[in-house]
């Protein structure tokens, strides 16, 4: 990087990450107790609890979350736990205006007031007051997520989304509905999945379609727990086009009116982001814009296009500034198990988690997120797609799902001595280990001796 970048960006020191964290069955029960009962974690969106008892089941290993609109202001959450006997309350979603327990009955109101015991005078004052309510966390919401936190004594949300309240918060999420989203269980651990998507450094090596349009180095930022990264300098003649959240490029000699539309193109057809309005707006910029235009006016042009179409069909931009836009950059890692890639109308997000006790099976969820005109939002439900091809997942998505077993496999090898992320455009992988050491009480990245 050069002096401006290592100035501004965030640089780490070379490390080798311990391999127990992605391995050892031991260490996965231990994020039972010291992780996921501490952090705040996204349980849904808010759109999928639309009207008064709709409620989400969200489990996390050992422990099973009911979130619940409990008035039409109001997100309650609750540990989905009947005191009786144990059996769980709840599981998926649904609506409803009353939980109750499939085994013996016992009723409460969806704020988690107890309202039915059968034979209550068999308990006495034990089941009186109070005393058999479900048992609340903590819930609030930002950019339309749903999140919880089952440590009666963390900090606020704000708090702990640290700068990306802020940053992110400008691009107004919460006015961004599903437009798709699909799951499938993985044959690695939760965070195996997780890395290869809060980092570009695979980008050449796992969509080398992509160098069609140049080959670029990533600068990342981290703030708190989270971290996030972007476009930085290019590799071989490659130039920046335009200073936006697009992360488009040109090399050398291209054209970028062509670069555009191409680009938006492939990544609308192979993965979904973007929209069809940057699509069209890109595809116009060859007819409007003569040869020769600087790729900064190519990429204003687009941008200012795209702004304009979506207006006149009822979806209006947040008012940002383009170093704002930059500020935000193209990934987000949300610690511990979210990933945020931001457009300006439109995410693509990707939520990791444990599947039971294994270290070697996780959940893992893939969505985007756009902004709609008012009444024209899709449908849509969570799709279980066990099949990781290109045919269900679509191309970039079927890539990077084919390296992700294989390293849960590699990890495993007598020579392989843990990951040494680059210090430069994989700090998020170490940013992650290191504040992960923090909640685990082990597995810190170990500086690597210079040799």
């Amino acid at each position: 990087m050069n002096e401006m970048s290592a100035n501004r960006f965030a640089v780490e020191e070379l490390v080798r990450i311990p391999v127990d964290a992605f391995i050892s069955p031991e260490y996965t029960r231990a994020e039972g107790e010291k992780l996921w009962p501490k952090v705040w974690q996204i349980a849904c969106r808010e759109e999928e609890l639309k009207k008064v008892g709709d409620y989400v089941t969200y489990d996390i290993l050992n422990d099973s979350i009911i979130v619940v609109r409990s008035a039409e202001d109001r997100i309650s959450a609750f540990h989905n736990v009947c005191p009786h006997r144990g059996r769980r309350i709840t599981e998926g979603c649904g609506h409803a205006q009353r939980l109750h327990c499939r085994f013996h009955g016992w009723g409460w109101d969806i704020s988690g007031k107890n309202t039915y015991v059968l034979d209550a005078e068999d308990w006495g004052d034990a089941v009186t007051n109070g005393k058999v309510d479900l048992k609340q966390i903590k819930v609030e919401t930002w950019g339309g997520w749903v999140w919880i936190n089952m440590d009666p004594d963390c900090v606020s949300l704000q708090e702990y989304l640290g700068p990306a309240w802020d940053i992110l918060g400008k691009l107004r999420f919460e006015r961004m509905r599903y437009r798709w989203r699909q799951w499938l269980y993985f044959p690695c651990n939760w965070k195996t999945a997780l890395e290869s998507f809060i980092e570009s450094f695979h980008v050449d090596a796992t969509h080398p379609q992509l160098l069609e349009w140049g080959s670029n180095r990533w600068w990342c930022r981290t703030g708190g727990l989270h971290s996030w990264h972007g476009v930085g300098e290019g590799r071989g003649g490659t130039v920046r086009v335009g200073a936006t959240s697009t992360g488009v490029t040109a090399a050398e000699g291209m054209d970028p009116r062509v670069t555009m539309a191409e680009m938006f193109t492939e990544l609308w057809e192979t993965v979904g982001t973007s929209t069809q309005t940057f699509v069209d707006a890109a595809g116009r910029a060859i007819h409007d814009l003569p040869d020769g235009t600087p790729p900064e006016q190519v990429a204003g042009h687009v941008m200012q296009t795209a702004a304009v179409m979506d207006a006149e069909r009822g979806v209006f931009w947040p008012q940002l500034s383009p170093e704002e836009f930059a500020e935000a950059g193209l990934d987000w890692h949300i610690f511990p198990n979210s990933a945020i890639l931001p457009g300006v109308t439109y995410a693509l997000c990707y939520r990791a988690r444990p599947n039971g006790h294994d270290p070697d099976s996780c959940i893992f969820e893939v969505y985007i997120l756009e902004h709609y005109p008012d009444g024209q939002e899709p449908e849509t439900e969570w799709v279980h797609e066990p099949d990781p091809t290109e045919e269900k997942w679509r191309l970039i998505l079927s890539q990077d799902f084919q390296n992700i077993g294989e390293i849960q496999k590699g990890m495993k090898s007598r020579a392989y001595e843990g990951a040494m992320p680059s210090p430069y455009q994989e700090v998020p992988i170490i940013h992650f280990h290191r504040n992960l050491a923090k909640y685990m009480g082990i597995g810190a990245p170990r500086p690597i001796a210079d040799s």
